[in-house]
């Protein structure tokens, strides 16, 4: 065979082919597509609050629009007013005193993720990863240059790793260890004994933690959210937080995160935004100091709404025979077992895994979830309840039907 021509050869590089699409996002635009097309689709798939932006924060963009101060570059690492409401917000929220020159603005928090991991990751830097993981952790870890470790917990600890999980992974190679609470996708939230006990350990191999807090004001019932370098000092040289309003104020479209961590990081980091991307949109950014600088009070409606749905989603998917729900408690999602599903016949189908299961679900009534393979643990469907109420009700409903059907 002769050699590759350069019309024959490689189109995509192999760093960039290997990333696989965002399975969260594709579910959503699936659902919406289909809805768009006429069709009574119920989606499960996004994660994104339903209530709209709140009014004040619309209109400080609204008026930035106008302020010609707003139509010019800006500095790379975020506005010098955003930033220092961000420590005012850090000291407020999380009890953790940080310098403007630790915050690095970014457009969402992907970005804020795939940065700090480039700031620190040098090629084959292992990072351990809890899962079920969000999807684009280990995605953003791979393109830094990393390798992701999983250690997998499932319904039996709710959904929360060890200490000795974590150091049966951790190598001569490990660097990383990511602490996520609560988490995306399994709303698993860590008490204040764990969390810190997971932080000695890492300051105690020297390890870096990256955390990300982006569900902070997102808990429920007894559960409280721990920051992990408020609690334990010694591991702030080492330790990078990634947050952004996205969550907390309803402002998933408006791409504004942030990235806390040592001085010299955050440079790095900021060096490498000002060549990618430049100043976050001055408009978002704008709206952003509106919402960390103002009170709490639209969150705390979204969360009596939240926990809500969460009771009533729980409850629903726990009247299924072969579903096992967990009662999350924190962020807006749950993670149901449905292993003792898989091989069973429904309307003339075996699924042999999660996908084929959500595939059908998809294509029999209507209903979106994602499954299980997205988030590193076959055999689950991670649904959000970020969805109205009456929506929720008529999409669970939904797959009780079908899923009733399930023989053999």
């Amino acid at each position: 065979m002769s050699a590759a021509t350069p019309s024959t050869a490689r189109r995509v590089s192999a760093r960039v082919g290997a990333i696989s699409e965002s399975a969260t996002l594709a579910v959503d635009a699936k659902a919406k597509a289909l809805k768009a097309a006429g069709r009574p689709v119920i989606g499960f798939g996004a994660g994104e609050p339903d209530f709209p932006t709140p009014d004040y924060i619309v209109q400080a963009a609204v008026e930035a629009c106008s302020n010609p101060k707003y139509h010019r570059y800006t500095p790379a690492g975020g506005l010098p007013e955003l930033k220092a409401a961000i420590v005012a917000k850090t000291l407020r929220d999380s009890n953790y005193e940080v310098d403007a020159s630790q915050v690095l603005v970014t457009n969402g928090g992907k970005q804020a993720i795939y940065e700090a991991f480039a700031a620190i990751l040098d090629p084959g830097d292992e990072v351990i990863v809890p899962a079920p993981y969000w999807t684009t952790y280990p995605e953003s870890i791979r393109l830094a240059g990393g390798v992701p470790v999983e250690v997998v917990a499932d319904e039996t600890t709710g959904y929360r790793v060890s200490v000795e999980q974590l150091e049966a992974a951790r190598t001569e190679r490990t660097k990383v260890v990511l602490f996520v609470s609560p988490s995306n996708p399994t709303g698993a939230v860590y008490s204040a004994e764990d969390t810190e006990a997971i932080g000695r350990w890492a300051v105690e191999h020297g390890l870096w933690v990256l955390t990300d807090e982006i569900y902070e004001h997102l808990v429920y019932g007894d559960a409280k959210f721990t920051s992990l370098p408020a609690i334990l000092p010694e591991l702030r040289d080492k330790c990078i937080v990634v947050n952004g309003v996205a969550k907390t104020y309803a402002m998933t479209g408006w791409r504004v995160g942030w990235i806390i961590g040592p001085k010299d990081v955050v440079k790095a980091a900021t060096n490498l935004q000002s060549h990618a991307t430049s100043n976050v949109s001055n408009v978002a950014q704008v709206a952003a100091l509106a919402a960390v600088s103002g009170n709490l009070d639209a969150v705390a409606e979204m969360r009596v709404a939240f926990d809500r749905r969460r009771h009533t989603i729980v409850r629903m998917l726990n009247e299924i025979d072969g579903v096992v729900c967990p009662e999350p408690e924190g962020a807006f999602y749950v993670y149901p077992s449905v292993k003792a599903l898989l091989g069973k016949e429904i309307r003339g189908k075996r699924p042999q895994d999660s996908v084929e299961l959500a595939a059908l679900i998809l294509d029999e009534v209507e209903v979106a979830v994602v499954p299980g393979e997205a988030f590193g643990t076959p055999g689950y469907l991670r649904l959000s309840y970020a969805l109205g109420d009456e929506d929720l009700v008529e999409g669970i409903s939904r797959v009780q039907k079908l899923l009733a059907e399930a023989t053999g």
